[in-house]
């Protein structure tokens, strides 16, 4: 999120829509409703309380050396038809997708 707060008036503009989506309880061990609260953002945030939309998207990850009963960061490129475009699964909980490569995706549908 923070890579893409910066970036939120300029994607609006260019008629770009995000969507912020975490694996975690309501009240789970990083508080995402008092989090949110004092961190604002400029997109939709789904709790994935259940984990349904990380299993759908084959990114839910049961358990590793960093991660138990979370998704691992992805990134998807989904084009205004509602394709996916591009898919960028990290292999741990610090492996995101670099800013440029989401920009190169995005800009390559348009």
């Amino acid at each position: 999120m923070a890579q893409f707060e910066p970036l939120a008036p300029e994607l609006k503009r260019q008629d770009i829509a995000l969507a912020y989506i975490a694996a975690e309880k309501r009240e789970g061990m990083f508080k995402p409703v008092e989090f949110l609260q004092k961190n604002p953002v400029s997109f939709p945030f789904l709790l994935d309380e259940d984990r349904s939309v990380t299993k759908a998207y084959g990114v839910y990850h049961r358990l590793s050396h960093d991660a138990f009963n979370i998704a691992r960061p992805a990134t998807f490129v989904i084009s205004p038809h509602a394709i996916i475009r591009w898919i960028r699964v990290g292999e741990s909980q610090t492996d995101r997708a670099p800013i440029e490569s989401i920009q190169q995706q995005l800009a390559s549908i348009r």
